[in-house]
């Protein structure tokens, strides 16, 4: 009776709706693979099948690189880099950014504070690539005296439309002790 009553309430078409988006997150919830690698510290969520690795570590490469769908609609490289501990977030972020400055169509975006499994900040910025409009996303995770680099690049609205993912596996990265 209470069940029929909250229909009559909100509506077949709403209940509908809440129905598929919990079912929509748990099936989402269930193809989220975990990297994770021998040759490296660190592992994270991969959200979606799409996303393929193309270089894979090794004990004289520690980077990792992924590829969603194709390398133009989104393409991610995992660098570390090790730091003083006394560095800002900040200060590696500009040392980066003065290495991307020099794309033609460079356009800083805006920084903003990111929080996972470790804190850090987000680096967004623009470009053209062969006459398309392109992006950058980039994530900026301490881990004590290491910054590791998520960097994330691709068509400019193919990017954005994989903001979710890109957020999912920075939020998921983490070191093992």
């Amino acid at each position: 009776v209470m069940f029929i009553k909250m229909l009559k309430k909100i509506g077949v078409a709403a209940f509908a709706a809440m129905f598929l988006v919990a079912f929509a997150s748990a099936v989402s919830a269930q193809n989220n693979t975990v990297f994770s690698d021998p040759n490296v510290e660190y592992s994270f969520d991969v959200p979606d099948a799409r996303w393929k690795m193309t270089v894979k570590p090794t004990v004289t490469n520690p980077n990792v690189e992924f590829v969603f769908v194709d390398r133009l609609d989104g393409h991610l490289e995992v660098r570390k880099l090790s730091v003083a501990q006394n560095v800002l977030i900040s200060d590696v972020i500009k040392e980066e950014e003065q290495k991307l400055q020099f794309l033609p169509g460079y356009v800083a975006g805006r920084e903003e504070n990111f929080g996972g499994k470790l804190n850090g900040a987000i680096l967004n910025y623009e470009y053209v690539r062969a006459g398309r409009p392109m992006a950058g996303r980039f994530y900026f995770l301490r881990s004590g005296s290491s910054v590791y680099v998520l960097r994330f690049t691709g068509f400019r609205d193919k990017l954005r439309s994989i903001r979710t993912q890109t957020d999912i596996i920075a939020r998921t990265f983490g070191v093992s002790s």
